[in-house]
């Protein structure tokens, strides 16, 4: 998928430059300083980034995992892959295009925070960082600034995916899905529109569900729990769970005689399409740079 390059809007400036972070008690600390984009015609990775950092309310944050995996904020951006994951066929797909700056939605290197001390004699860490290296490529973790976008870039991907755009109610945090629908013909409209083949559930198939509480990605066990508790939907769907957590408190508010069912989609399929808003969204604030989303797939096989 390869978007048109229109004219840049001449009006686009921005007077901050990320600098480089440094690991403070478990988490990333950025500071910043002052920039000026004087060439209109082109785009710095560091510009790019503050760019839609800028849109963010809060922002720049102090504390955050997205920084730089790869490359400098100086590299002059040839083109833009968006993906869930920056996999080593993702990064292929990369050179190929002849794009120099990928933009992920997590990690890179098989850890919430990107540490590689531990990787440093690994072979498929290797392998990974002198690809990049060879080839100049910029990496960018957008996972706590999507998220904190307003709209959340990630949900606002999702809903469009599903239709449910105007189903979503932004006060409860709930879609609301107003003729109600029976859980096994919900689990094959989320399979055809999200491309995914196979997913697990519990709950009875025949159940109508009305009310839909959607957390896309790894939330955690605790914060599920608390939102199903809260809220009360007929149905959640997750990304992805511990399934020593909320499964079990799904099983066990079932026993009880609730009727609540859960979706456990993936927790690829169940944010890719927020990494495709940021094609959207780069087509729109940075037209002249040519944005392409590869999907990072999922990497499972079922028997």
């Amino acid at each position: 998928m390869k978007n048109k390059i229109n004219p840049l809007n001449r009006d686009s400036r921005r007077t901050f430059l990320m600098q480089g972070s440094v690991l403070t008690g478990g988490y990333l600390v950025q500071p910043f300083v002052g920039f000026e984009n004087k060439s209109l015609a082109s785009w710095t990775v560091g510009q790019v980034i503050e760019k839609f950092i800028s849109e963010v309310p809060g922002a720049p944050f102090r504390i955050t995992v997205d920084t730089l995996k790869s490359g400098n904020r100086d590299i002059v951006v040839s083109g833009i892959v968006t993906t869930m994951f920056a996999t080593i066929p993702v990064i292929e797909k990369t050179i190929a295009l002849k794009a120099n700056f990928i933009i992920a939605h997590e990690p890179s290197y098989y850890n919430h925070l990107d540490e590689t001390t531990w990787l440093e004699n690994d072979e498929v860490y290797k392998y990974k960082a002198d690809l990049l290296k060879k080839h100049n490529i910029a990496i960018w973790r957008n996972h706590d600034y999507i998220h904190r976008h307003q709209p959340d870039g990630v949900m606002t991907g999702v809903l469009s995916d599903l239709g449910w755009s105007s189903n979503f109610n932004q006060e409860t945090g709930k879609i609301k899905l107003d003729s109600g629908i029976q859980l096994k013909a919900l689990i094959k409209h989320l399979k055809s529109k999200l491309n995914i083949n196979t997913l697990r559930f519990i709950g009875d198939p025949d159940q109508v569900c009305q009310d839909v509480l959607l957390m896309p990605g790894a939330s955690g066990g605790r914060r599920q729990i608390e939102l199903i508790g809260s809220k009360k939907p007929d149905v959640a769907i997750c990304g992805e769970i511990q399934e020593w957590e909320t499964a079990e408190y799904i099983r066990d508010a079932r026993a009880k005689g609730q009727k609540i069912s859960l979706i456990i989609l993936g927790h690829i399929p169940s944010e890719e399409a927020g990494s495709a808003y940021m094609v959207d969204w780069i087509n729109k604030n940075i037209p002249d740079i040519t944005a392409t989303h590869v999907p990072a797939g999922n990497p499972f096989s079922y028997s």
